[in-house]
Order: structure tokens, then sequence, then C-alpha cells
């Protein structure tokens, strides 16, 4: 299988797809993706929530210019609404109070909520865990699935191509097109190559011999238990202000607790920890009276940052044609409209308008 293309997209999680429809109605586009489902590792393990003070300021930016979309997705994008409200709240233990200070003096849209409020909301909290307490009420849940597959869709309807089960091996630039060897048979080229490959980034930019940034992959894990007696479906998403736990409803009645681990690992179809789940859940424990008589299920996902944690959109500097899409950590979500758009921006040579702030912080050059 020979395929030429205009711009080849390598991963198809949340970033490759958003970056893959974004370039596909003006060019004839790519996207290789090496498991045998779009989105398998991170993407498909993301309890993701928009939060609009999350993140360093130009993951806040994308995270606000995204907010539009998801209110109003394209005609045909989604059966569905791909958000629900669902507030976040801050708790703040004695020693973390300067935190929630700091969040309140630098954060946007938050704002101090008494503790009996709180307790009315979530009458589990436990008395004397927090000393204070903070909300963000604009924040909401996203169905990650169907916007997923609502890039893909869109990719498909501009006439690009999906081609899973392609992972890449050689990866070589000649005569100015990237010419792309499938392991086990196939190739693929173009003149442009995306690197959108998530905790795979480093390792697909050595196969093409570009320098790596230095990504790096962290493992976060997730657990599901029943929180009975109480009824949490209206739960806000709660967490400390030291982020080392949070917890969410999940599927109605059930909750889902994750420790806030960022263990470094290397980039691997990742498994939970057990010690990681029963601290995730003693911590939630200490904040709220729920009695976990046993795990329903457990997961881990792979977040994977920059050195500097922020965002690395942008041209390599030595290497011709070969663009960077990566450092999404846990912000790929809530911040994929935007970000799509402003790779293709980039790429494309076309303003990027509102995002224009954002171009330098988020340029892989900063790392040379």
């Amino acid at each position: 299988m020979s395929n030429a293309y205009d711009i080849l997209v390598v991963g198809a999680g949340i970033a490759g797809a958003t970056a893959a429809a974004h370039l596909a109605p003006t060019h004839r586009v790519g996207l290789i993706e090496a498991e045998e489902a779009a989105g398998y590792h991170s993407t498909g393990r993301s309890a993701a929530i928009w939060i609009q003070n999350y993140g360093p300021p130009d993951v806040q930016a994308l995270t606000g210019l995204s907010r539009r979309f998801f209110e109003q997705p394209p005609e045909g994008f989604a059966d569905a609404p791909i958000m629900a409200q669902r507030p976040v709240v801050f708790l703040a233990p004695r020693e973390q109070e300067p935190l929630l200070d700091q969040m309140l003096a630098e954060g946007t849209g938050l704002r101090d909520m008494a503790l009996p409020a709180l307790r009315q909301m979530v009458p589990a909290l436990r008395e004397g865990y927090a000393t204070r307490a903070a909300i963000e009420e604009d924040a909401f849940d996203m169905d990650v699935a169907t916007l997923h597959q609502g890039f893909l869709k869109l990719l498909r309807h501009h006439g690009g191509t999906l081609a899973l089960r392609s992972r890449t091996g050689r990866i070589e630039r000649i005569g100015g097109i990237w010419e792309v060897d499938i392991v086990g048979g196939g190739h693929f080229s173009a003149p442009i190559l995306v690197d959108a490959a998530g905790a795979w980034g480093d390792e697909v930019a050595k196969q093409a011999g570009v320098k790596p940034l230095g990504l790096q992959p962290k493992r976060r894990t997730g657990a599901i238990v029943d929180p009975q007696p109480w009824d949490a479906r209206d739960w806000p998403l709660l967490n400390d202000c030291d982020h080392t736990w949070y917890c969410r409803p999940e599927a109605r009645t059930r909750l889902m607790v994750s420790p806030a681990d960022e263990t470094d690992v290397e980039p691997q179809d990742i498994q939970p920890d057990e010690l990681d789940i029963a601290i995730g859940i003693d911590r939630m424990q200490q904040a709220l009276r729920i009695d976990v008589k046993r795990v329903e299920h457990s997961w881990a996902g792979l977040r994977t940052f920059t050195p500097d944690r922020s965002l690395a959109f942008g041209w390599d500097e030595a290497a011709e044609g070969f663009f960077w899409f990566v450092g999404q950590g846990g912000y790929g979500i809530q911040t994929s409209p935007a970000a799509g758009k402003l790779a293709a921006d980039l790429i494309l040579g076309r303003d990027p308008g509102e995002a224009t702030s954002v171009v330098a912080l988020v340029d892989p050059r900063r790392f040379r």
C-alpha cells in the first residue's frame, strides 16, 4: 500500500484527530495510528472536565478559546451535547490556605464558598478536613468519545484518511518529502509530517532523525467506587488545592477517584498500580465519609509533558517540514478545538487570530 498526501499526521488521539480535521478542508491529509482503535491510550482513558483555572497560561488561553466550540459544535458534529455542567470545588485544609488565596487572586471565575453551603451540596464532607473552599461554577463535563469521533468524522467528511494498525518504522526525508514505512508493510509520503504521537512523540522524532524535545509520559490512575449511602450524581468535582487527589461522579451512581499521580514511565500500554489506587481512596476518605468496600474498576492513562509543562506546537528548528504537536499533558481534551485550529493555522501559514498571543509560548524552539 502506497499513499501520497499533502500532510501526514502521526497519532490519532484527540491531538492528531483535531489537527487532521482542521487541515483536511484544504489539503489531502493522512492520519496514521499504530493501534487498532484511534485514541486507545490517553484519549480513550480520559475522564475529562473543562476547567478554566487549570494549567499554565498557554493552556488556559486555549481552554478559554475552545469553549465556544463545546457550546456550539458544527452542525452534524455530534448527535448529543458534548458538555454538561459540573462545578469544581477546591478544598483547602489549613496548610493549603495560601494556595487557595493564590488561586483566588490569579484565577478566573473562582469565588470563596462557605463550608455550610458546601456541606449542603456534598453532605459526605467530613467536619474538620477543610478550613476553606473555593468553587468554579462554570466548569463542565465533556463527552470525550463523542468529541473525538466528531473530529474523526470531520476528517473523513473532507476526504481525509484514517489508517489504523499503521505503526511507523523508518521515517526519512528524501527530496523534500517525508517517506514513512509502516511496520509489517505499507508506505506513506508527504512534504509535511505532524508529530501528534503523544507519549510516543519523541520516539517518532527519533525515527525521523529529529532531535527529541525531552517529553515525559506520566502515569495517572483512576478507580470507580460505590459512594453509597450517598447520592453523588449532582456532586461537583472535588479536589484539594495542592492537587493530591480528586473525585467526581461517574455513570450517575458511582464515584471516580484518583490520587492525581504523575509517575514517570516509558511510553507503554500503561496499567494501574494497586498502591496508587489505595492512596487515592485514602486521600478521598480523609475528606469524605465514604466507606469503600471494593474497587469496581480501575485503569491508568498516560499524560505526557514537555520539560516546562507548557505545550509544544510548531516547526522543528532543524528538520524541514517536521511539525511538533505534543505535550498536551492532562489538557488535551479541554484545549482540543482551539489547539487543532492553532496547529492548522501555523502549518498553513494563516493568521492565528485570537490565539496569536499563545504562539510564542508554545513554540518548541524554546527548548533549543
